[in-house]
């Protein structure tokens, strides 16, 4: 195998160290402005694209043309950019290049929250109340008017993810503004201005669960995380497992996840991501790629997430590859550079990381 890593950064890096450990060769792309990155020159071989920014990693038809053009046998999309986008990967596929990821029915499936929540549905797994696809104003504002005195709804970007064409509302006098401003993120990050709406659950706990499948409908759960500590709907901090779940609830939120996986034939590495209470759950998305926070899943379990797809692809038994090692806990937590501004609001900054050595000794307390 020869893998095109079409990705950049950080997970372009960690995907190309696990197929080297494999001892299969990489190449990288890059658009004009990321020559001097750190990827471009830490795989095997590089190919420009044409164009800059975000618009060049977007470009399907350059991407599958240069992984023709290298040899490539398969390409590994990463997080973000393509990796959730089934035109690319059946583009791949009609060019002859493994996708390594999902297959493309199961991508169309997972990447349209409604049809995704019509499908938990159709498999008696519980989901929050909520709209049965794209809603207007007037619907959006009818199920909010259904909910008692005080509850409120989430309207989120129909195709998209990250927190982004987000907007929670309780009080109609904010309805308008929430999803003029909620469209208008999510046609600028997805191409695509499309809302639902579901019921606004208080006091809930975010919790996600790594699968695993072979396209058969043979499936693995390898471990949960809770990623409950968020803010703007992004996630700040993660714990893997998830603690303090009883065990017939972790139970029953592994079949749960089992169920979909394996009703949907899934292929490759997935997320299904729950709200849970108590004593119960809903299921809300399900995330068909790899994700940011996999690697507190691979600290805690010892299972190498991005090996076992590649080996996967290489055709090795799904039995054989997800089993995990070792039993321990594991916390990712995320730096955001940001600057606040007066009202107490935060925006994103750039700025220069500089490390601080704090003091030492016996009689020296340093608060952070």
């Amino acid at each position: 195998m020869k893998l095109l890593v079409a990705n950049r950064g950080e997970i372009a890096i960690r995907i190309a160290d696990a197929a080297q450990d494999l001892g299969i060769p990489t190449v990288a792309i890059y658009s004009t402005d990321d020559e001097q990155s750190r990827h471009v020159s830490a795989l095997d071989e590089s190919a420009l694209l044409n164009g800059s920014g975000v618009k060049a990693y977007l470009n399907t038809e350059d991407i599958v043309d240069i992984a023709s053009r290298y040899e490539c046998d398969a390409v590994h999309p990463g997080y973000g950019f393509l990796s959730e986008n089934a035109t690319f990967a059946t583009s791949c596929e009609e060019a002859g290049i493994a996708f390594i990821g999902p297959t493309p029915e199961t991508l169309t499936l997972f990447g349209d929250k409604s049809s995704a929540r019509n499908f938990a549905i159709e498999q008696n797994v519980p989901v929050v109340r909520g709209s049965d696809g794209a809603v207007s104003i007037d619907e959006a504002s009818s199920l909010l008017e259904s909910l008692p005195q005080g509850q409120g709804i989430l309207l989120k970007a129909i195709n998209g993810g990250g927190g982004r064409g987000m907007r929670q509302v309780v009080d109609h006098s904010t309805l308008a503004d929430a999803f003029a401003r909620a469209s208008s993120e999510a046609r600028a990050a997805f191409g695509d201005e499309s809302l639902y709406a579901e019921q606004l659950l208080g006091d809930v706990r975010h919790i996600e669960l790594q699968i695993m499948g072979d396209g058969t409908g043979n499936v693995k759960v390898i471990g949960d995380r809770d990623c409950s500590l968020q803010r703007r709907h992004q996630k700040i901090l993660e714990i893997a497992p998830a603690p303090n779940l009883t065990e017939k609830l972790r139970n029953e939120l592994w079949d749960a996840a089992s169920r979909l996986a394996a009703a949907a034939k899934y292929r490759s590495l997935g997320t299904f991501e729950f709200l849970v209470t108590e004593d119960t759950f809903y299921f809300i998305e399900a995330n068909a790629r790899i994700q940011v926070e996999h690697t507190i899943t691979e600290e805690a379990t010892g299972v190498d997430l991005v090996q076992a797809q590649l080996r996967l692809a290489l055709g090795e038994n799904l039995e054989t590859l997800a089993v995990p090692s070792r039993s321990r806990y594991s916390i990712q937590s995320r730096v955001n550079m940001e600057v606040m501004n007066e009202d107490g609001s935060t925006k994103p900054s750039g700025g220069t990381l500089q490390r601080f050595d704090a003091p030492t000794g016996p009689n020296v307390r340093v608060d952070t």
